[in-house]
């Protein structure tokens, strides 16, 4: 058992799954490995995620620990961007491997005949 924010946990993938777990998270960190992003960035890298999921993932990593945002105020318009942390960074050979192993599953699978474009 681990216990984090005084929240129980069965075992360490539970741990792993409450930082990246959810249809959203890992792929916000996926494009997140590459970079700083701005917010309207990752809106248009993930075209389906409605713009109240993406707000509410981000807060979530952000709490977590897992990304950070930097709010730059020098000039108008304000800007915020997001990058992983340090923490948030040890999670990228986890990440690498699931879109390593997305890859060959869907090569692999009778339903997926091509990457859609």
């Amino acid at each position: 058992m681990y216990i984090i924010d005084n929240k129980t946990y069965p075992c360490s993938t539970s741990v792993t799954m409450k930082f990246i777990g959810g249809k959203w998270k890992a792929v916000i960190l996926v494009h997140l490995a590459d970079g700083a992003k701005r917010y309207n960035e990752l809106r248009k890298l993930i075209p389906t995620i409605t713009e109240r999921t993406l707000s509410l993932q981000l807060k979530q990593l952000e709490e977590d620990n897992v990304i950070n945002r930097a709010v730059y105020t020098e000039k108008p318009p304000l800007m915020v961007e997001y990058t992983l942390t340090d923490f948030g960074k040890t999670l990228l050979p986890v990440l690498h491997e699931i879109n390593r192993w997305g890859i060959e599953a869907a090569k692999t699978s009778k339903k997926i005949i091509r990457k859609a474009s």
